[in-house]
C-alpha cells in the first residue's frame, strides 16, 4: 500500500478525476484546482463521534416540532406569527401546496447541520434539507477507508446505501425506482449525483439521475425513458430550491402528481422547513417554555447550546417601551435594527444571511460577516436586508470563531504536502430511514484561518471524518 503522504494524495486526486468528481484545471481566480486533498482524514475522538451519533435524533425531533409548531400556528393553537413568519414572501400557491394533508407529516429525508468547531466545542450555524456534498462525501468516504481508516459513518453502510434506504422509507416500499432531479441552478452538483447513481446502479439498485426536462408526465404518474423504454417514478429526490419552481421544466406536473399520491417527493414541498430564521424562533423567549416541553428536556437544552443567538431582521416598528430580546449593545437593550449601524468592527462579531426562498440563502451566498467588511458594506446590508423584509426575510446571528487546527494537504504548484492553520466546518449527513435519523459520514472543510466564512473554496481542504485510534 501507498504511504507517502504525496502519492496518497496523488492517488486519491486521480480517483476522484476518474469518478467526475474533481479538477486540476483552473476555477474562476488564480491556478487552483477544485479544492485541496490531505494524504489523511480529519480525526474524530470516541467521545466527538458519540456526540454527532447522539444530534441526528436531537435534529429529527427539531424538524417534527417545527412542523408541528407550523401546524398549530395556523390552527390558533401557538401565535400566528410563528407561521406568518415562516411563510413570508412565499408565493400563495406554494404555501397552499406546503398545507396539503397529504404531505403534513412528511419531513426532509436528509438533515445535513453546518457545524463550526469553536474552542469550547460545536456551533450549529443553520441546517440544510437540501444539501449537496454527500456524493461527495461518499466517495471520499470510500477512497480513505480503502486506506485502512475507520470512516465514521460506515458501521452505518455509508451514505449510498443509506439514500436508498431513506428513499424506501419514503415509498414504504422496497425495490423502489428512485430518481434525483438536478435543476440548472444546482448545475454544478450533477456530477455529484449522476456519480452516486451510477454506483448505486452498479450495486443492482434502480437510481437515476436525471434533468426535469427528462420526467414524462401521464394521468398515471411521471416516467423516464431509458434502454428498458419507459419505468415509473416511485420517488423524487428533488435537488432543486422551491425558489426556483418556476425555471423548473414540468414543476407543476411533478407537484400535481405528489398531490395526487402517484410519486412521493423528498425533501417535501414545505418552504417553511427550510428558513434559516426558525432558530431565531427557537431562540424567542415567548416561545422556550413551549419548545423545551415538546422536545424534551434533554434535546431542547442540547439544541439550546449548539445554537447561536439568533433574530429575524423585522423592520416594523416595536412600541416605545418594547426592546429587542436579548440584544444588548455595551450593556444596553436595543429598540432598533438600525443601532447596530454605527457599531465599530470588534462589535460587529455578527452575521447577517437571507434566511431562505432566495438564489442568495445557499452556497454561502449573501452571508456578510459584519466584522470581515467595511462599516459602509456592514450598514448597506443591514439596510437592505430591513427594507427586503417581509418579501424576503433575512437573520442576524451571534458570529462563533472557529478553532485553529494544522492540516497537511498536496499543492500542485509546489508538487509537495504544505501545512496550513486552518478552521474547520463538519457536515454529517443525517438518514432519514424507518423513523430515525441515521449518521452515515461527515464531511470536513478546513479553510485558511484568515477566511471568515468556512465552505467549499479552492483554498479548502476536503476529507471525511475519521475515528481516531485512542
Amino acid at each position: 500500500m501507498i504511504t507517502a503522504p504525496e502519492n496518497i494524495c496523488l492517488e486519491i486526486e486521480s480517483s476522484l478525476i476518474k469518478s467526475n468528481l474533481y479538477s486540476k484545471e483552473p476555477r474562476g481566480e488564480g491556478n487552483a484546482p477544485t479544492w485541496r486533498i490531505s494524504p489523511e482524514p480529519y480525526y474524530l475522538s470516541t467521545k466527538e463521534v458519540e456526540f454527532f451519533s447522539a444530534l441526528g435524533p436531537h435534529l429529527l425531533k427539531f424538524y417534527t416540532t417545527l412542523n408541528r409548531f407550523y401546524a398549530d400556528s395556523l390552527k390558533g393553537k401557538l401565535p400566528l406569527w410563528f407561521a406568518q413568519y415562516l411563510d413570508a414572501g412565499k408565493p400563495d400557491d406554494l404555501v397552499t401546496y406546503s398545507r396539503m394533508k397529504r404531505i403534513r407529516g412528511d419531513l426532509p429525508g436528509i438533515i445535513r447541520p453546518d457545524i463550526i468547531v469553536t474552542e469550547d466545542g460545536f456551533s450549529v450555524t443553520e441546517l440544510d434539507s437540501i444539501p449537496g456534498g454527500f456524493g461527495l462525501t461518499s466517495r471520499l468516504m470510500d477512497l480513505y477507508s480503502a486506506r485502512g481508516e475507520v470512516i465514521v459513518g460506515n458501521d452505518n453502510g455509508g451514505i449510498s446505501s443509506a439514500f436508498y434506504r431513506m428513499a424506501e422509507s419514503v415509498a414504504g416500499e422496497k425495490s423502489c425506482v428512485v430518481v434525483i432531479i438536478v435543476s440548472d441552478e444546482a448545475k454544478d452538483y450533477w456530477k455529484e449525483m449522476s456519480n452516486l447513481a451510477h454506483q448505486l446502479r452498479d450495486n443492482g439498485l434502480p437510481v437515476f439521475a436525471l434533468k426535469p426536462q427528462e420526467v414524462i408526465f401521464k394521468e398515471e404518474g411521471l416516467f423516464f425513458k431509458n434502454d428498458d423504454g419507459e419505468i415509473k417514478i416511485d420517488v423524487l429526490y428533488r435537488f432543486f430550491e422551491l425558489f426556483d419552481l418556476k425555471n423548473i421544466p414540468k414543476a407543476e406536473l411533478i407537484m400535481y402528481s405528489c398531490k395526487k399520491g402517484r410519486v412521493k417527493i423528498t425533501p417535501p414541498c414545505k418552504p417553511y422547513l427550510e428558513e434559516k430564521l426558525a432558530f431565531a424562533l427557537f431562540k424567542h423567549p415567548a416561545l422556550i417554555s413551549l419548545w423545551e416541553k415538546e422536545l424534551g428536556l434533554e434535546t431542547f437544552e442540547v439544541l439550546s447550546h449548539l445554537i447561536p443567538d439568533t433574530w429575524i431582521l423585522d423592520s416594523q416598528e416595536i412600541p416605545n417601551y418594547a426592546v429587542i430580546p436579548g440584544f444588548n449593545i455595551r450593556g444596553k437593550p436595543i429598540q432598533s435594527w438600525k443601532e447596530l449601524i454605527p457599531l465599530t468592527q470588534k462589535e460587529r462579531e455578527l452575521v447577517i444571511k437571507p434566511s431562505g426562498f432566495s438564489p442568495e440563502s445557499w452556497g454561502s451566498r449573501g452571508v456578510v460577516v459584519g466584522h470581515d467588511v467595511s462599516s459602509e458594506v456592514w450598514r448597506q446590508t443591514l439596510e437592505k436586508s430591513l427594507a427586503n423584509f417581509p418579501s424576503q426575510s433575512s437573520i442576524l446571528q451571534k458570529f462563533h470563531k472557529g478553532r485553529r487546527v494544522k492540516i497537511s494537504y498536496w499543492d500542485n504548484s509546489s508538487e509537495s504536502i504544505l501545512e496550513m492553520e486552518a478552521r474547520v466546518r463538519l457536515t454529517p449527513y443525517y438518514f432519514l430511514i424507518d423513523g430515525s435519523a441515521q449518521l452515515t459520514g461527515i464531511l470536513a472543510t478546513l479553510c485558511p484561518h484568515d477566511k471568515k466564512k468556512i465552505h467549499g473554496m479552492s483554498e479548502a481542504v476536503l476529507m471525511p471524518c475519521a475515528k481516531l485510534n485512542n
